[in-house]
C-alpha cells in the first residue's frame, strides 16, 4: 500500500494480513509445504472471436470503426472502475488490449 499516511483502517488490513501470513507460514512449516508460484499458459484467444463476443455483447454493427468500440469500452470500463467493480474493469481492459491489436 502507498499513502502519505497510515490510516487505521490501513493498520488493521496490515496487522490482519501479518496475522494470516504468520499462521500459514507456521502451517506450511509444520506440514513440509514449500509455496510455488502458479504457473498458467496464456489465454489463446482468437482475435475473431473477442471481437464477435463484444459485438454480441454490445449490439455493434460489423462495419462499425474498432476506434468507436474500444471508445465504448473505454467509458464502461472507467464507470466500471468508478463503481469499485474492478473485476468487470479489468476484464473490459483485457477485451480492449486485444481489440488495440487488431488495429
Amino acid at each position: 500500500m502507498y499513502a502519505d499516511e497510515l490510516t487505521e483502517s490501513m493498520e488493521k488490513a496490515i496487522t490482519e494480513t501479518n496475522r494470516r501470513r504468520k499462521i500459514q507460514s507456521e502451517y506450511n512449516k509444520k506440514n513440509g509445504i514449500v509455496p510455488k508460484t502458479i504457473k498458467k499458459s496464456v489465454r489463446d484467444t482468437i482475435k475473431a472471436s473477442i471481437v464477435d463476443d463484444i459485438g454480441n455483447e454490445y449490439d455493434i454493427k460489423k462495419d462499425e470503426d474498432i476506434g468507436d468500440i474500444i471508445n465504448k469500452l473505454t467509458d464502461e470500463m472507467l464507470k466500471h472502475a468508478s463503481n469499485m467493480e474492478f473485476e468487470q474493469a479489468a476484464e473490459l481492459r483485457d477485451k480492449i488490449k486485444e481489440l488495440e491489436k487488431l488495429m
